[in-house]
């Protein structure tokens, strides 16, 4: 392999800084030396060397040991040790570093350098047998573990044996005489693994080095590089950095800790973390004592203390961002020995940024493309306490964020019961219909042990703002018993559970939650977003709680009201089964007639409370035999009825399971179904119409601005479109010479089917708007079942990178995203104020708000706590077009 840069070995004062080529620690270690702050002296071996490294065999090249040893000889100048010799020895650390942070991700080892006898002399050097024996057995238990692959639990046994025998809780409290048995303890056991340690530091140094390289491609880092999507552009591999050891362990006045400074939970100014005395950086990553707060550190020692508050200062003015430093303190000397961005939580991101403007450190841009979209979401939701270690029984598919606890209830109508009573619950089935509605509204939260993220449940839930997980195979739901099986435990109904959307987590019994605490700042930075934004931002919202949720979110328009949402309202559905069950057309019209006035109330409401934005309403979309109890329900009532000999009910339901059975289809999703439905059955679409027309008649008679529009769903040819517009316009006329005014409503159509998008330009002259319903449209596309898909082989393409994301979550660019963009195009050349957006589940993805941007669509539609998470995509994605252009 040809070496873009030949030069393989960079020192920290060499004043080169570049992440990519440094990795994120050295180039760190670099910044800070040229800000003469206490680092340790050291070398990075590049991340161009780590493809050599894999593209030679995962061999070092040839000559690199060589720039290697002459490297530790100018270490060796340096420090005025030597590295190999008992009486002066120079010990280093060997860790890795990417250019984009994986913080435990690759492999890391301390105080190489030692043998059996190297560490005599340490001994003899420092006086103090039991500080080099403690820091030789900590070199053998990394190495073993890190280089020559020895289950560290082997050597741990070997420790926690020693201190059972001892009589001591902690490794610190070991004495000299106990160390060294360990370690001759740890050297046979290596020898007994046939992996002896070497004595040798100089092939210490070659096999770490080796180790770290192969940690690149380690299964943390690959699995934690697939899920952060980073890729071999971004990141090609992994730097060996090589410093010089300094030691936390050498006694009270000596310390090892983590800080950030700032809050990463709050984002408040200051230093916060942790450190532990007479201990190494490993000590306080792994738990194995309890770390003091950073505040106590300025009691036991506080010259050391104010020089990390200068280093803090002087690491932020100089990165402008919150840092996350690792620092050593030996024998009361201060040492930086990494510094990177921190993690910070949601609210500490927002909150940091928001304080950094203010603070003149970055402007308003910088801080909108600092926070990641995402991260928003969970601001607005109960969560889990991270500081709680319960173990769920089973983890599902997130499916709508947040955490509930609640009694466990296997049907809808048990859950308004029981919600009627007082009681909190949680909606469980194998999963949701239109007609478990009610359950949705009455419930804390929903899990189901079918479905994914597009699913009817998991729809329904991010909707009404309910916590959800979907497709939790664990569980085995027995209805009829109300029992649930999880494994071995049994959840009978009327038991706790916790449910946890945000990762897809079930506990058992009721877990402690954190409620969300919203400051100024995130509205500040949601504010500064809409300023730089093109795109739209608009809502998907079916009842007048879920659009007053969505104006409070930011929302500048409902994208999507389903009507059908409002049929499965409990005192409804009775109608709308009465009017399915019709057996003439003038039956039908008179159930119609009393459903209309319900639904004119439904659209008042939700009109008003937008207060003049545009309210798009969808007619009736889904078949009507889902309106009807479920044909397996209904065969087990009639059964159940003929036992009895209920002649009265039987009669009525074998009506209904006729009815059921006449319905019925074998690909319902692709049946009688939307404007089918519409043109076979058009006193429903005339209902519907025209209770939204008078709504907005009676609203404007009241001096309420109102924009409602109306579209139709599951169109294919423009023909259907012109049939439902003669219709609009008929009843529009009709309202508008009853009521004596000029309706301002549009008109328009979903796209979602796969010929809609090439008949657009014909579509276009009846259609004033076009909304893409891009979960059908990808269904379409794809020719996938969504539910289907998402349980049965979905995973295993994305896991073989057989299609790179789940279309049911990010737009598929190639093949919907040409679609759309087709269809955009050919519908502006007929009508060129053609408004379009979408209005599938996909309008709250980041990416998919990209691809919505780059269409020039103009807004995209989701769901209520999904739109903080668009507002700031779409000023991201503006801003970044603003930087290329």
């Amino acid at each position: 392999m040809q070496l873009a840069n030949p030069k393989r070995l960079y020192f920290f004062d060499e004043g080169v800084s570049d992440k990519k080529l440094l990795g994120g620690k050295g180039a760190g270690l670099a910044e800070m030396t040229a800000l003469r702050l206490p680092v340790p002296p050291g070398f990075v071996i590049t991340t161009e060397v780590c493809e050599e490294f894999y593209s030679n065999g995962e061999r070092l090249p040839e000559g690199l040991m060589d720039s290697v040893m002459g490297a530790m000889k100018s270490l060796e100048d340096g420090t005025g040790k030597r590295f190999g010799d008992p009486k002066a020895p120079l010990l280093v650390s060997v860790r890795s570093g990417s250019a984009v942070s994986m913080p435990g991700m690759m492999d890391t080892i301390l105080n190489l350098g030692l043998n059996d006898q190297i560490v005599e002399g340490l001994a003899a050097l420092t006086s103090d047998d039991r500080f080099a024996y403690d820091t030789y057995r900590r070199f053998i238990q990394l190495f073993a573990k890190v280089v020559l692959g020895i289950d560290e639990a082997l050597l741990s046994r070997v420790v926690d044996e020693e201190k059972k025998g001892r009589g001591v809780a902690a490794d610190s409290d070991l004495d000299a005489a106990s160390l060294k048995r360990i370690v001759r303890a740890f050297e046979s056991a290596l020898a007994k693994a046939n992996k002896p340690l070497p004595q040798d530091p100089k092939e210490q140094l070659e096999m770490a080095i080796e180790a770290v390289f192969r940690s690149w491609n380690g299964k943390r880092a690959l699995e934690y590089r697939r899920q952060y999507r980073i890729t071999p552009e971004v990141a090609k591999g992994t730097a060996v950095t090589v410093v010089a050891m300094v030691f936390g362990n050498m006694g009270n006045d000596s310390a090892t800790g983590v800080l950030f400074t700032r809050d990463p939970t709050t984002g408040a100014r200051g230093l916060y973390g942790d450190f532990l005395a007479n201990a190494q950086g490993e000590d306080v990553v792994a738990g194995t004592r309890t770390p003091k707060s950073i505040a106590e550190l300025k009691k036991e020692m506080p010259e050391p203390y104010s020089t990390l508050e200068r280093v803090a200062e002087t690491l932020e003015e100089r990165f402008a961002e919150p840092q996350d430093v690792e620092f050593t303190i030996e024998k009361g000397r201060l040492f930086i020995l990494q510094t990177r961005a921190a993690k910070m939580g949601p609210m500490g991101a927002v909150r940091a940024a928001v304080d950094m403007v203010r603070e003149g450190r970055i402007t308003k841009e910088k801080a909108l493309l600092r926070i990641e979209p995402d991260q928003l979401e969970q601001l607005f939701h109960p969560q889990v306490d991270p500081r709680k270690k319960e173990l769920p029984i089973a983890v599902g598919v997130p499916a709508s964020p947040g955490a509930a606890t609640g009694k466990v209830v296997f049907d809808a109508d048990t859950a308004v019961e029981w919600t009627k009573k007082g009681e909190k619950v949680i909606l469980v089935r194998e999963e949701t219909k239109p007609e478990d509605v009610h359950g949705f509204f009455a419930a804390q939260g929903v899990l189901t042990s079918r479905g994914g993220k597009t699913s009817h449940a998991a729809v329904v839930a991010r909707g009404l703002g309910k916590p959800c997980v979907v497709g939790c195979a664990a569980l085995v739901i027995y209805q009829q018993s109300r029992l649930l099986l999880v494994g071995d435990t049994k959840i009978e109904e009327g038991a706790t559970v916790t449910i946890d959307g945000s990762n897809g987590r079930v506990y058992p019994g009721a877990v402690r939650l954190l409620q969300p605490e919203l400051k100024d700042e995130v509205f500040e930075l949601l504010a500064w977003a809409d300023e730089v934004k093109r795109l739209g931002v608009w809502a998907n919202a079916d009842t007048p709680e879920s659009a007053a949720r969505a104006r409070k979110m930011g929302a500048k328009g409902i994208g999507l009201a389903r009507t059908e949402r409002m049929f499965n309202a409990e005192e409804r559905l009775p109608l709308v089964v009465s009017m399915i069950m019709a057996s003439t057309d003038a039956e039908r019209k008179l159930y119609l007639d009393r459903l209309r006035p319900l639904q004119k109330q439904d659209f008042k409401k939700i009109l008003k409370e937008m207060q003049g934005l545009p309210v798009i309403i969808r007619l009736l979309d889904p078949p009507l035999h889902e309106f009807l109890p479920r044909f397996e329900d209904m065969t087990e009532k009639v059964n159940k009825l003929q036992r009895h000999g209920e002649e009265k009910q039987l009669v009525e339901a074998k009506r209904i399971l006729d009815k059921a059975r006449q319905l019925s289809e074998a690909n319902p999703m692709l049946g009688h179904r939307g404007v089918r439905l519409g043109l076979t059955h058009p006193e429903i679409y005339e209902m519907q119409m025209t209770a939204v027309m008078e709504a907005a008649a009676e609203l404007m008679n009241e001096g309420v601005k109102v924009m409602p529009k109306i579209m139709t769903p599951q169109v294919a040819a423009y023909q259907e479109v012109k049939r439902i517009r003669e219709q609009f316009d008929e009843v529009k006329l009709k309202v508008e010479k009853k009521e004596g005014l000029t309706l301002n409503v549009k008109f328009g159509t979903m796209i979602e089917t796969v010929r809609a998008c090439l008949d657009a330009d014909e579509i276009a002259k009846y259609a004033e708007f076009f909304s893409f319903g891009t979960n059908d449209l990808s269904q379409a596309t794809f020719s996938f079942s969504r539910e289907d898909a998402e349980a049965k082989f979905l995973p295993f393409y994305l896991e073989k990178g057989i299609l790179p994301d789940n279309p049911f979550e990010t737009i598929d660019d190639k093949g919907v995203g040409t679609l759309i963009r087709l269809a955009v195009e050919s519908g502006r050349r007929t009508r060129p104020d053609l408004e379009v957006g979408i209005c599938g589940e996909h309008g709250g993805d980041p990416r998919s708000v990209y691809i919505c941007h780059k269409a020039r669509l103009d807004y995209v539609s989701a769901s209520s706590f999904r739109i903080p998470v668009a507002r700031l995509a779409a000023a991201r994605i503006a801003l970044q077009e603003r930087a290329r252009s």
